[in-house]
């Protein structure tokens, strides 16, 4: 696998008719490179491209966060992870755009299941590791991929990382280009040049200017209501809740959740992803964007939840627990993240995927979604085949699910 991609940066245009044309746009100076990981990049130049001004907040397109998976052995070559990132930058080496890349030797982490059509790829005699994969390692959070600023020259600039991606694939006989969690602009961008299509959902609270969570209960059903007080009474029996950002959060508190953590992933995934090295660089560079909500009994916590704060958003990553107690699970993930987002003016809790328990809980169904570029025709014909029928199937689950929120039906 490493051979096949050269350590060195420049991204060498075999064929100028292959080099994206960038109309309007003098593209003769333009360079477009790849890096083997963003230590090459300054955080500066990168967060100016990732979280740029008029754009949400997103605190896992910045180089604080990317850069810390990578450096703590978490998405690097031993774990299937090779980062290679696209770079554009102006006459002048300015970046101009970016696109978070890896090529991935399996499908762990991604949270876009891919692995059958692995299986029938590689039954029919082709090999579909290694790919290409743009995303958040480890993270199923919606958000931009292709990161542009906005301008005159954004739609030029993001055709240019679609096909600088692409060609990447081609040169390095890769089987595909996946595009994970994009946000709903570009997936319908994406869908317009040929790519395919995946939809999926998630589970998400909104907060409808709520000033308290009594405001929040008001709009459920009555039985709802009752039943969720119920379960924050008996699971807050015993414990007091703390929410933990910035400098309040400390090495003992992390060593705390790591080992919650590692309980969880062992049990959940079979070997964690995040590193303990991943924790301490989070919080030296992302303090500000973290939230720990920890279950104390006695002074001593017992389980914990792990958060980033977006502009809008506070996004519910990972949670363990010491022991097990009814509800504790629901109080420590949802009811407190609901509380601190409704304390923080956030409109967002967003609370990932597998959800009929939350659904309860009064988080909704939303579309996720994916893009895909597929070399082989006949695999791309019989995975588009399969996505048609898949969107279908997701779209009328999401109908069903959302005639059953816990929300008063004169709301």
């Amino acid at each position: 696998m490493a051979q096949s991609f050269s350590n060195t940066c420049p991204f060498r245009w075999h064929h100028d008719a292959a080099r994206p044309r960038l109309t309007g746009m003098d593209d003769s100076a333009l360079k477009i490179t790849i890096v083997p990981g963003l230590a090459e990049v300054s955080p500066d130049e990168w967060n100016a491209v990732a979280n740029p001004p008029g754009e949400r907040y997103d605190p896992f397109l910045t180089w604080q966060f990317l850069e810390a998976m990578e450096s703590s052995g978490a998405a690097a070559p031993t774990t299937g992870w090779v980062p290679r990132h696209l770079l554009i930058r102006g006459g002048n080496g300015r970046l101009r755009a970016a696109m978070p890349l890896y090529a991935k030797m399996h499908s762990r982490g991604e949270f876009v299941f891919d692995q059958s059509w692995a299986d029938a790829y590689e039954r029919a005699g082709g090999a579909y590791y290694p790919k290409l994969l743009s995303a958040v390692p480890f993270t199923p959070v919606t958000g931009r991929r292709r990161l542009v600023p906005r301008g005159p020259d954004e739609a030029q600039l993001k055709a240019a990382l679609l096909a600088g991606a692409i060609q990447l694939a081609e040169e390095n006989d890769l089987s595909s280009l996946h595009i994970n969690f994009v946000d709903t602009q570009d997936a319908e961008i994406l869908a317009n040049t040929g790519l395919l299509s995946r939809t999926d959902q998630q589970f998400r609270w909104v907060n409808d200017s709520y000033g308290t969570f009594d405001d929040f209960l008001a709009a459920l059903s009555s039985a709802k209501r009752k039943n969720l007080r119920k379960e924050r009474a008996k699971a807050q029996e015993g414990l007091e809740f703390v929410h933990l950002t910035g400098d309040a959060i400390t090495e003992d508190h992390l060593d705390h959740f790591f080992h919650f953590y590692m309980d969880t992933g062992s049990r959940k995934w079979g070997s964690p992803y995040l590193t303990r090295r991943s924790f301490s660089l989070l919080r030296e560079r992302l303090a500000g964007d973290l939230l720990f909500i920890f279950a104390m009994e006695d002074g001593e916590p017992v389980a914990g939840a792990m958060n980033l704060i977006g502009s809008d958003t506070l996004y519910g990553r990972y949670w363990g627990c010491s022991e097990q107690r009814p509800m504790l699970h629901f109080e420590t993930c949802y009811y407190q993240a609901i509380d601190f987002a409704i304390a923080r003016g956030l409109q967002y809790v967003e609370a990932g995927a597998q959800g009929g328990h939350k659904l309860a809980r009064g988080y909704v169904p939303v579309l996720t979604r994916s893009a895909h570029w597929i070399a082989h025709p006949g695999l791309r014909n019989a995975v588009a085949d399969y996505l048609t029928r898949e969107r279908d199937a997701v779209e009328s689950d999401m109908d069903y699910l959302i005639e059953r929120t816990p929300f008063r039906k004169d709301t």
